[in-house]
């Protein structure tokens, strides 16, 4: 990995891979202890840092890649791989699984990528689109696991450099590890002192991170970088949330995890200069995003679910509502469960999706129901 192919890597994306901002992050800097900053890649075009590894790629190639390319992917290198194609005028495959994002297939198809479900994971994807190329006649490009596509990520790291002066720390998400190791090449080359940490995720079979789901990294990661960290489900959750509430940005959980490892102190900031949190995706199901949201308001005390009782006869549920008005809590869902409970012949179970104004409200509520005789259980 030289700095010539770094530099081509740089010149075959030029015009096509946005320089995508840094951006300052006061709430996380103080909960973390340390300067933080964002690299928000998740706005780069196709929505990740894929595109620039694909480029470079393909530029690599050059006439070789006329016949087509090939890929396997989860969807940010799918789409990667059809947007550098349709830039060059090639025909594109891309081999995705049956349970990735509905919007990252629809996207690759979008960019003029013929997409073949594959059964299994990222790796037999990978594994299917290597024989594809090789009975097709096709160029296959990995997603991680090749030089030139280490070169085109290596030049997020150069843009770190220019951009953050006194950069003292970069944490990165790892799935493959291509991202991790380019980076660490770059920024190491000038500036040997800087660290870079990766981060990985826990389950990697199951998980909302499902960008970085690779069963492991290339061997060259743990040449590369300084250290590696592990984050579980509820922080990457919990770090999605807050890049939305406070930072405006929609990532994805693969994007998401450097920041999930700085909140949960499984990586702590550089003690002098700027630690850098890679947000390396942006590419989420917005029914997923709902679903993280929901779950943070509900955590956060700020979406109460109770189930009481109540009689079956007309006025019951009017006047259990009256109550819940009374409270100022602003009611979201209410259905009767009548199945699966021990009630009597003329009651019904009635379960409440309340919004709160946070934990305290929240307590306010329980107590206010209780005190009108409403017995509450199964209280989240």
């Amino acid at each position: 990995m030289t700095a010539d192919r770094i530099a081509r890597a740089r010149a075959a994306g030029e015009g096509l891979v946005r320089r995508t901002p840094v951006l300052s992050s006061r709430s996380l800097s103080e909960r973390c202890g340390g300067r933080v900053a964002l690299k928000a890649e998740s706005l780069q075009r196709t929505g990740s840092f894929k595109l620039r590894g694909a480029l470079a790629k393909l530029a690599a190639l050059g006439d070789e890649c006329r016949a087509g390319v090939v890929a396997g992917s989860a969807g940010n290198h799918a789409q990667a791989v059809a947007y550098a194609a349709r830039a060059r005028g090639v025909p594109c495959e891309v081999f995705m699984p049956a349970d990735a994002s509905v919007a990252k297939t629809e996207a690759a198809r979008a960019l003029g990528a013929e997409v073949r479900v594959a059964e299994g994971n990222v790796d037999e994807c990978v594994a299917a689109a290597m024989a594809r190329a090789r009975e097709g006649g096709l160029c296959f490009v990995h997603p991680f696991d090749d030089p030139d596509v280490v070169a085109g990520q290596a030049t997020l790291g150069l843009e770190l450099l220019e951009d953050v002066p006194d950069l003292a720390r970069v944490v990165v998400p790892v799935g493959g590890g291509g991202l991790a190791a380019g980076i660490a090449i770059a920024v190491k080359a000038e500036r040997p002192e800087v660290e870079v940490v990766g981060v990985q995720v826990q389950d990697r079979a199951l998980t909302i991170a499902d960008g970085i789901a690779v069963k492991r990294p290339a061997d060259l990661v743990a040449q590369q970088v300084d250290g590696m960290s592990v984050v579980g489900e509820d922080a990457v959750a919990r770090a999605m949330v807050l890049l939305l509430e406070r930072a405006k940005l929609v990532v994805e959980g693969a994007g998401a995890v450097a920041v999930a490892a700085l909140l949960d102190g499984a990586v702590a900031p550089a003690p002098d200069g700027t630690t850098v949190a890679v947000l390396s995706g942006g590419n989420v199901d917005a029914g997923l995003l709902a679903a993280v949201a929901r779950r943070h308001e509900t955590e956060a005390g700020r979406r109460l679910v109770a189930l009481t009782r109540i009689s079956d006869r007309p006025g019951s549920l009017a006047a259990l509502l009256a109550q819940v008005a009374a409270t100022g809590a602003n009611l979201v869902e209410v259905s009767h469960v009548r199945e699966g409970l021990d009630l009597h012949v003329r009651e019904t179970a009635v379960e409440l999706v309340l919004e709160t104004r946070g934990r305290e409200h929240a307590e306010e509520i329980r107590r206010a129901l209780r005190a009108a005789g409403y017995e509450l259980s199964a209280v989240t």
